[in-house]
């Protein structure tokens, strides 16, 4: 695609990787046939390519952005199903990424929708602050219906009981139950914590059994994603992540850092793009990035042990999209579950989003909803006993809609292996 950014505009470093990803695309439209927004709408518009053409027209002409941009790219997933599909390697999340920023900058929203955003940005990261939240809206759900529209979709995925806390949330470590052969950093992330403590719960029993001391790093916590993708500065979070496992590093050294949320773990594998230009943390986040494994990446590294019981349950595996178009992991997650005795049913359409995508669920309900029922019809007509995903957020969406159990990955793993059964597992 040929630009026309001028020699100032270039001078800003953002802007100049937003051009030379701008120049790699060549309009081919491959991307349209798999972006979940344009399958649904069918405007070209809600299509990676032509979001493409407005973020090019906004920043080059260095104009604010009007309702009619911040429309389509609101409406944009994140899924980045485009970029395993564009045969010229266009890097649309970065670009997707700096468009947001500049609506952010450029862009005065409707008084409702800062506050909400506002709110979004500043309770879900937090644990202890989400916890609270999650209680209110516990208490207020019979009186959702008198709220604004814009506010009802929150009230929708609250739990009807949140789980206790986890005894694994605060710093520590977890000496390996074998030999120890690794040393990994656990990312026990924000609003898992508080939705589904069980999961880092599963993820600790599973490492420990397989060699691993496990580290809880002092300062670690939320990945940043879910600022950064509201076009808000998430890089606090990221740098308190960066200098806490850098500590880990110095002090005993870290074979890997694992994440069991694949929304969060595509996140941290870019904080070396994110701080590229940070001369006092630029190797740490590189080195940061670099350590980085989805736990079932880092479980296909040491290899499963034997199954300890024989379930012989149907899985749907939901691959989420942070997961196979983000990290490019695929195959792993349903080799070890396999490997683990299940029998791993793929669902059609697996490459499109169930409609979760941070917060996306929260700021486009209508959308979102279209999506999920659309991935539950496809994940239980595969008459499945049990539903499988690799990310926090794809888990909630998916069991707002679905009648079979939904559990992560990990959880299937642990139980097979000698773990207790998964909570949201039926006896």
């Amino acid at each position: 695609m040929q630009t026309n950014f001028s020699a100032a505009q270039l001078a800003d470093p953002a802007t100049a990787a937003a051009e030379k990803i701008l120049r790699a695309c060549v309009h081919c439209g491959f991307c349209t046939a798999t972006c979940p927004t344009y399958v649904l709408l069918g405007d070209e518009l809600d299509s990676p390519r032509g979001r493409i053409s407005l973020i090019k027209d906004m920043l080059e002409n260095d104009r604010p952005a009007t309702p009619e941009v911040v429309k389509h790219i609101d409406r944009c997933l994140t899924c980045l199903s485009c970029m395993t599909t564009c045969p010229s390697g266009v890097d649309y999340m970065h670009l997707v990424d700096h468009a947001r920023h500049h609506i952010e900058k450029t862009y005065r929203r409707p008084w409702l929708d800062r506050l909400f955003r506002w709110a979004l940005g500043a309770v879900l990261p937090r644990p202890a602050a989400f916890r609270l939240a999650m209680t209110a809206a516990g208490l207020a759900r019979p009186f959702a219906g008198l709220l604004p529209q814009a506010l009802r979709a929150p009230f929708a995925l609250v739990p009807k009981r949140l789980p206790p806390a986890s005894p694994f949330d605060r710093p520590q470590v977890v000496p390996s139950a074998t030999i120890r052969k690794r040393r990994v950093a656990l990312m026990t992330g924000c609003a898992q914590r508080t939705l589904a403590p069980e999961i880092n719960d599963a993820t600790i029993r599973l490492l420990i059994r397989h060699g691993c001391e496990v580290v809880i790093a002092e300062g670690a916590g939320c990945c940043g994603a879910l600022n950064h993708h509201l076009g808000q500065d998430g890089h606090g979070f990221a740098r308190a992540n960066i200098l806490a496992w850098s500590r880990e590093i110095a002090r005993g050294g870290l074979d890997a850092i694992v994440v069991n949320a694949s929304g969060c773990g595509t996140t941290v594998k870019d904080y070396g793009f994110q701080f590229r230009d940070d001369p006092g943390l630029a190797g740490k986040a590189a080195a940061v990035s670099a350590l980085t494994r989805d736990v079932t990446e880092l479980m296909s590294e040491i290899g499963l042990q034997a199954p300890a019981r024989a379930t012989g349950l149907r899985v749907a595996y939901h691959s989420a999209c942070s997961l196979q178009h983000g990290q490019k992991v695929g195959r792993e997650p349903k080799q070890l579950l396999t490997d683990a005795g299940f029998t791993v049913l793929d669902p059609p359409e697996g490459h499109l989003c169930c409609g979760s995508a941070g917060t996306y669920n929260l700021l486009q309900p209508e959308i979102a909803r279209r999506l999920r029922d659309r991935k539950v019809a496809n994940l239980e007509g595969l008459s499945p006993d049990v539903i499988a995903a690799g990310n926090i957020g794809c888990l909630t969406q998916i069991a707002s809609g679905a009648t079979l159990p939904v559990v992560h990955t990990v959880e299937l793993l642990d139980w097979a292996t000698g773990g207790p059964r998964p909570r949201n597992l039926p006896a």
